[in-house]
């Protein structure tokens, strides 16, 4: 298969506040897909054993964001007032703005998770196994 299916995935540690980028490729990424926003994935996707991953948002190729609310993968002009893929300069501004679905595509390239139930190791020690332990 010569366009190989890839995320890339930023993971959010929500107790220390700090991201992670993951690059998921492969069976993994094409588990991930049909996966919808709000569902908890087990962290094995990602190289993270024994832990909870909720998937909080993502984007497509272009940029354009995904929204919970909106259902399917497809990308659809909606018109907006102040939320999410749209922010108002004046109050009562509205504006027509592509926004994706709430589940995941092979149009999707980026993916956005937060940890919802954490394992026996850091996520450093996970991800970088040959790095020295801080002390």
């Amino acid at each position: 298969m010569a366009n190989e299916l890839e995320y890339k995935v930023v993971v959010n540690d929500v107790k220390t506040g700090k991201s992670y980028n993951v690059v998921v490729k492969g069976n993994h990424a094409a588990s991930l897909t049909r996966m919808s926003l709000g569902d908890v994935i087990d962290g094995v996707f990602l190289g993270l054993p024994g832990y909870k991953l909720k998937i909080t948002g993502g984007s497509d190729k272009n940029g354009t964001p995904m929204r919970k609310d909106l259902p399917g993968n497809k990308r659809v002009n909606l018109l907006l007032s102040d939320s999410l893929g749209f922010h108002e300069r004046y109050h009562g501004e509205r504006k027509r703005t592509a926004i994706c679905g709430r589940v995941i595509s092979t149009n999707i390239s980026q993916i956005n998770m937060a940890v919802a139930e954490y394992g026996p190791k850091t996520i450093e020690e996970c991800l970088n196994p040959e790095a020295p332990a801080e002390s």
